[in-house]
């Protein structure tokens, strides 16, 4: 119980480090993309890289939750960190001798993805352990504000480093990252999670286990279907702004370095408010009310003609602060509700059904764009999310009327 009361001083260490591994991170992924890009000048090489970082979340992802709810979290996090670390290092030290290869590259990307699909569900599922469930929205929105920050800052620290000096040399950073990452996660406490799991691994009951502790939390099993269209219409609406930037406003690589930078500022802010203020008391209409603002956006920024490039600019700011306002609240009901010992499960198992989600909607929003133009698509895409956010509500609205533990009372 002393853990719970001092929950901020654990959250907050366990960030510290976090924010400098996720910061490294984010300007190492950056500099490997563009070295990619400039070694290769191959659109093919790109994909290859976008596919070989997101298939071990997709496959792997499925059973990293059996291993999260067996074992100790901290440990867990702490060897996806070393093993990125390593692999960093590894790639640093083959460049100082010379070995430049694309192939060993794509490797060093599948083995960061891999550590990636292990770490976030860990951390996640470990969160509950540290805070108490009042407080899990606020400590969402924090963690999100910092997640957010790095994102954002990355690819900034990863263009002036590649400006000064050369991919092996920004390789070590990482290293370092991952070091500050693990020193302050060894030092914080965690309560114990009482488990009747044996040694022994059993994949298939386990992540029945995993599927069963969705199907029996009516609230989360109804904001299903809402939350996968928000996947596949969502993740499209990030990776086509540059598109609409280019095709549509006739805009140059600054113009799409400030929306970028206005959407990923639009989800820190949002985090900021979330984590001071908790967001609204009733959670489910806030998924709702920020999906459907989300689609609204989207909608108005498919309308507006091209010389009003500065209002799109506030759009894109509203689409990036709504993606926050339905992401947190979702991710810190699950927090709340989910048994701890199916906790891990659950969080992969829905991480690995998002990740599947996204190139679903990529492949279904890319052709449609081309034929259509982006700015339709986003008119579209909007209309979707509208809808979303409505049927979101009627799913959904019931379990507003219970409060906090009234809820995981009724659904467990």
């Amino acid at each position: 119980m002393d853990q719970l009361k001092n929950w901020r001083e654990s959250f907050f260490a366990i960030y510290f480090g976090q924010s400098f591994s996720l910061l490294s991170s984010s300007a190492v992924q950056f500099s490997i993309i563009w070295w990619i890009t400039v070694e290769t000048e191959s659109a093919l090489a790109l994909t290859i890289a976008s596919v070989v970082g997101l298939l071990p979340q997709a496959i792997i992802g499925l059973f990293a939750g059996v291993w999260i709810d067996r074992f100790n979290r901290k440990k867990i996090i702490i060897l996806a960190d070393g093993m990125v670390a390593a692999s960093s290092l590894l790639l640093g030290v083959l460049f100082f001798l010379g070995i430049h290869s694309s192939t060993l590259v794509y490797v060093v990307l599948f083995v960061r993805a891999l550590g990636e699909t292990f770490h976030k569900p860990a951390l996640q599922a470990l969160i509950p352990q540290i805070v108490p469930q009042g407080e899990l929205i606020k400590a969402g929105g924090f963690g999100q504000m910092i997640n957010t920050a790095c994102t954002m800052l990355g690819p900034m620290l990863g263009a002036l480093l590649m400006s000064i000096t050369t991919l092996q040399w920004i390789m070590l950073l990482d290293v370092l990252g991952a070091f500050l990452a693990i020193v302050s996660l060894t030092i914080v406490k965690t309560s114990q999670l009482h488990s009747n799991h044996t040694n022994r691994i059993n994949f298939v009951q386990d992540m029945k286990q995993g599927k069963l502790a969705i199907k029996s939390n009516k609230a989360l099993l109804r904001l299903s279907i809402p939350m996968l269209i928000s996947t596949i219409v969502f993740v499209p609406l990030g990776t086509l702004l540059p598109l609409m930037v280019r095709n549509y406003f006739f805009g140059t690589a600054w113009h799409n370095g400030l929306i970028q930078t206005l959407f990923s500022l639009g989800m820190l802010i949002a985090a900021i408010v979330i984590g001071l203020t908790g967001g609204l008391k009733k959670q489910f209409l806030m998924i709702s009310l920020f999906t459907g603002l989300l689609g609204l956006s989207s909608f108005i920024a498919g309308l507006i003609p091209a010389n009003l490039f500065w209002v799109f600019c506030i759009l894109v700011f509203l689409m990036g602060s709504t993606g926050s306002g339905f992401n947190i609240p979702f991710t810190a009901y699950v927090q709340r509700t989910v048994p701890p010992e199916n906790l891990g499960k659950v969080l992969s198992l829905i991480t690995s059904v998002m990740s599947f989600a996204a190139p679903v909607g990529m492949f279904i929003a890319g052709p449609i764009a081309e034929i259509i133009g982006v700015s339709n698509w986003m008119i579209i895409a909007g209309i979707l999310m509208i809808f979303v956010g409505i049927m979101s509500y009627v799913l959904t609205k019931e379990f507003d009327t219970n409060r906090g533990h009234e809820v995981i009372k009724n659904e467990g």
